[in-house]
C-alpha cells in the first residue's frame, strides 16, 4: 500500500508558525498578462484566485493593513531579464507600454500601495522589499497571487529566510493546472509558511479592524 503524502509527512513537516503582530498583504504579479484570455501566460486558476482576493483586500484596507503589489517588466531589450528571460521567452514581452505588465483592475492597487517591479520569481530578489518590510515594523506577510509553483513559491521560500511569516490564503492564489498548484500549497505548507483557507484569513483581519476601532 502506497503511504499517503500526509503520512509521510506528519511529525516531520507539519508545523505552524502562526500570526506575528503586524501583518502586510503582498499581492504577486495579478497582472493582464495571466487574465486575459489568448495571452500565453492566462490561467484559469489566476482568474479565480483574483477574484477571490478582492474581499480579503478590502478586508486588509479595512483593518489599516500596509498592501504591496508586484509586477514583472522588463528593458525592451530584455537585457535585465537575464537567464530567466531566456528560459522563459514569452518573458520578454513583459515591457513598459505592454497592457499585460499592468495590474488587474479588480484587484488595482489605491495610491497609498507600494508597487515594486522585478525581474525574477521571488518578490525579494534584486528588489528592496525586506528593507520596506523591516523599517515598517511588519513581520507576517500575507501572499496572495501567481503562479503558486513560480513566483508565490519563491517568494514565500524568500519569505521565510528574510525571518518574516508567511500567510497564503489558499483560494488567492492561483496556476495553469492543478497538479502544480495543488502540489506547491502541500509543500509550502509543510515547509515555508502557513496556507490557510481565505476565510480564516479575513477573519483575522476583521479581528485586526475592530481592534483597532476599539
Amino acid at each position: 500500500m502506497t503511504e499517503s503524502r500526509e503520512t509521510n509527512y506528519a511529525g516531520v513537516f507539519d508545523n505552524r508558525l502562526g500570526w506575528g503582530r503586524k501583518p502586510a498583504v503582498l499581492v504577486i504579479d495579478f497582472t493582464y498578462g495571466y487574465t486575459t484570455p489568448g495571452s500565453p501566460l492566462y490561467a484559469e486558476g489566476v482568474v479565480k484566485a483574483v477574484e477571490a482576493s478582492v474581499d480579503l483586500l478590502d478586508a486588509a484596507r479595512a483593518a489599516g493593513v500596509p498592501i504591496i503589489y508586484t509586477k514583472v517588466m522588463y528593458h525592451p531589450s530584455g537585457m535585465d531579464g537575464g537567464l530567466f528571460a531566456q528560459k522563459v521567452p514569452v518573458l520578454q514581452r513583459l515591457v513598459p507600454g505592454e497592457r499585460l505588465v499592468e495590474i488587474d483592475d479588480r484587484v488595482a492597487p489605491h495610491p497609498e500601495d507600494l508597487v515594486i517591479v522585478k525581474n525574477y520569481p521571488s518578490a525579494f530578489f534584486g528588489t528592496s522589499l525586506a528593507a520596506t518590510l523591516t523599517s515598517e515594523g511588519i513581520d507576517t506577510l500575507i501572499l496572495l497571487g501567481c503562479s503558486t509553483s513560480g513566483c508565490v513559491r519563491a517568494t514565500a521560500i524568500d519569505t521565510i529566510q528574510h525571518g518574516f511569516r508567511g500567510i497564503v490564503p489558499r483560494e488567492c492564489v492561483g496556476d495553469r493546472h492543478d497538479g502544480p498548484h495543488d502540489a506547491n500549497l502541500f509543500d509550502m505548507n509543510a515547509k515555508y509558511a502557513d496556507v490557510l483557507p481565505r476565510e480564516e484569513v479575513i477573519a483575522h483581519l476583521k479581528g485586526l479592524a475592530r481592534t483597532k476601532a476599539a
